[in-house]
Parts: structure tokens; sequence; C-alpha cells
């Protein structure tokens, strides 16, 4: 049994253009890059669990939520808002019964940037909260899907309410209530909208992420503004606009804002004037027709997808062509997987009745491969075995797409092993557990 190619596992080299996987034969990284193309900068987060940028062209090692690290791999987004910060400036966002400071302590990138979002001294309860003023907000067709996000840090108040807003058009809103304490969403509420989600993500030092997502269900929304509300012990109880009497000592740290179309959140980008546009990846080519054994052998992956959605996500080991492949997806809105090999252009095996406890998580899977005996396993489990049909040939192309650059995979990677002889079961179950 030799694992003749291997991907991660915290073993990571990268340069500008590739990703570089290893061969344990040889003892080196040089001969199997995957070839990697993004042509925009982006940001991950590092083993210091800070948001940083990553130039373009450079794969991304992201450290958000392990410490041995994954290949991260997102789609196109946009980030609609022109500017992501500059909370202070008053052309560029309002402040309602409500201040700012700036440089008031480490923001998730390291720097001394974040803002303390204050409440005022009021006579009775009101509202505080921070919002983009009129012409600086985000323009997304109404009825697609919007995700916002910020970044928060409880300071006297533990409590935030985060609104999707309309601009213009009739009223609607996508409401979340977050206790940043606890780590919990409270509470939601909307109007005049749809496809309604809440998250909260963790970024380390005190500082959350909280994310609403939805779209809007009338024609005349044109405009899409964030607002953050400073809010107190009784948020739970409110599904609406969150009130308190402020005493002019309550307040929160913001960071980072973000409107983007589509279901999920994506990582980070930054604005300074304008939207800006993160452009999809691709990785793709590695390995060449001596690591991978035609007759017999096993895939194995530990990767999470960013999504359950409509969309496919593939990785495939093939011969630069859909003719002869062992092909993996992710498909679907139920975590639903399945996977196929093909030789001479014709199924041999195939399996799309099988779904995953969560595809949001890391999963270990394993395809092997072999005359007449192909099997599936899954965290330990096998679910899926075939015991007729021939394997592909002319095997030479791993990539994170169908095998002809369509349905790319999106997700991260946080280890990938191919073996050219097919183990046995206490082998994969070993593999995968």
């Amino acid at each position: 049994m030799a694992n003749t190619f291997k991907f991660g596992n915290g073993n990571w080299a990268v340069k500008d253009g590739y990703a570089l996987a290893y061969n344990d034969e040889n003892n080196n990284f040089k001969p199997l890059p995957f070839d990697f193309t993004r042509a925009s900068s982006a940001t991950r987060v590092n083993k210091q669990g800070l948001i940083e940028t990553v130039p373009s062209g450079k794969p991304r090692i992201d450290f958000t939520d392990n410490t041995s690290g994954h290949l991260l791999l997102e789609p196109s987004r946009t980030n609609s808002l022109p500017y992501s910060l500059e909370y202070d400036n008053n052309t560029y966002y309002t402040k309602t019964n409500s201040t700012i400071t700036t440089q008031s302590g480490v923001s998730p990138d390291g720097s001394n940037t974040a803002y303390k979002l204050q409440d005022t001294n009021d006579s009775g309860a009101t509202s505080h909260y921070i919002q983009q003023a009129s012409g600086y907000r985000a323009t997304i067709t109404y009825n697609a899907i919007k995700s916002g996000s910020v970044f928060v840090k409880a300071g006297t108040k533990n409590q935030v309410q985060v609104r999707l807003v309309n601009g213009s058009g009739s009223f609607s809103y996508i409401m979340g209530n977050f206790d940043l304490e606890t780590e919990t969403i409270l509470t939601g509420a909307s109007a005049n909208a749809s496809d309604i989600s809440y998250e909260l993500q963790n970024y380390g030092n005190g500082w959350y992420r909280c994310i609403v997502k939805g779209s809007w269900t009338l024609s005349n929304v044109t405009q899409t503004a964030l607002q953050v509300f400073i809010a107190d012990s009784s948020l739970a109880a409110l599904p609406n606009i969150h009130n308190y009497q402020g005493d002019g000592t309550g307040n929160l740290f913001v960071w980072g804002q973000m409107i983007e179309a589509g279901s999920y959140a994506t990582s980070y980008i930054p604005t300074e004037g304008s939207s800006v546009t993160r452009v999809a990846e691709t990785a793709n080519d590695a390995g060449n027709s001596t690591v991978f054994n035609d007759s017999e052998g096993v895939l194995f992956f530990e990767t999470a997808t960013l999504a359950n959605d409509s969309t496919f996500r593939n990785i495939c080991i093939s011969d630069s062509s859909t003719s002869d492949k062992i092909q993996f997806y992710y498909y679907g809105n139920n975590n639903n997987i399945a996977y196929v090999i093909v030789s001479a252009s014709s199924t041999q095996a195939s399996d799309n009745t099988k779904t995953l406890s969560n595809a949001l998580e890391f999963n270990k899977i394993a395809i092997k491969y072999k005359q007449n005996d192909f099997a599936v396993w899954v965290n330990g489990t096998e679910v899926s075995i075939d015991s007729s049909g021939n394997t592909p040939t002319g095997l030479k192309e791993f990539a994170f797409d169908d095998g002809n650059g369509g349905s790319p995979f999106y997700g991260k990677v946080k280890d990938l092993k191919v073996y050219n002889t097919a183990l046995t079961d206490t082998e994969l179950q070993n593999l995968t557990s």
C-alpha cells in the first residue's frame, strides 16, 4: 500500500498560482502542484486567529475553525457596501442616539481599528444604532438572497440587534437578536421578506460575526442598509426594534460590515470607497499518470461545504475529461452526497442516495475502486458497495471540479490522500474514523 498523493493534514505549502501536494515516495512537494487561480485578493484567518489579506493568485490556508488549517475555496462574491469601515465618517454612516469612537481596541485583523458604538444619555427609552447613510447602501436585486454581516464584540452591553432594512421602497426588514455572552441567537423577525436565517460565528478574542440572511418580497426595494443596535437584557423578549433608556455608558465594539448577494456569508471583503468583488477560486490539474493507479486505489478526503444549496460541488480524479473518472459530489440542500465511476464514457458504479448528518462540518470520506469491487466509506462506516464494473483508464489529474472544469468544489479541504491499492475494510474504517 502506497500513499502516492497527499495534500493538507496540517502540512501545507503554497505559492503564487499553486497549492502543492506531497508525495511520500520521493519526500517532497514539487512534482504534484494544484494549478490555482483567483484574480483578486482575498482574506483568511491565519494561525494567530487574525484576519489578513492574501494577494491575488495565492491559495488561502484558513484556520477559522481548526488548528490544522484548511484550503478555503469560495465562489465569486461582492461586498456591495462601499465602506466596510469608517463608521466615524458622518457622510458614510449615520448614528442615531449613539456615538462612535475610533481606535478603541484590537480588531479581528489585529490592528487598533475597533470602533466603540456607545449610547447617549436619554430621558426615556429609545433606539441606539448605526447604519449606512443614503447613497452608501447596498444595491442588490430585491428578490436575491442577501447575507448581511458585521463583527461585534461585547462592551458594557452583551447583546446586539442586527437588521437588514430597505433603504428605499416599502418598509421591509430582516432582524436578528444575538447574545454575545452566551453565544446564542435569541430571536428574529422580518417584514416583507423570505428565506430568513441567522448565524453567529466565533472569531476569538471576544469577536463574533453576526449574520442575517433573506430576500425582499417587494420589488420596489432597491437599496439595503445594515443596522447595528446596542441592546440591553430585555432584548430577548422583543421581536421589534430594540429600545432602552441609555445613560451614556452602554457600548459595543463593531468592525467590518458586509452585504453580499448569496444564501451564505463568505470571508470578509474590505471596501474603501466602492464595492469590491472577490473572484472565484479554482484548484485543479494536480498529479500525473504515475501517481494514480488505473486498476485499483482509494481516494480519501476530509472536507466541509460552505452551504447546503442546489449547486453541485465536485472532487474528481480523471483523464482530464469526463470519459474516465472517479467523481464525488455534494448536491442538493439536504446534505446529499453521491459518487460515480466512469470508464470509456460509461457509468460503471454510482450511488446518489446517501446523505451526511451535516455537510457543513468536516467529514472523512473514502472511495475504493477495483475491478468489480467499489465501495464508499463515511466517518468509519461503509455506506455504499457495488460488485460489478470496470475501473477508469488514463487517470492523470486531480481537480476540485467534475473532471472537465465544471461544477467546482467550494468549501474547506483539510486532508486529501490517494492510495495506489484498494485498502481493506479495516484500513478504510481506520482511515475514515
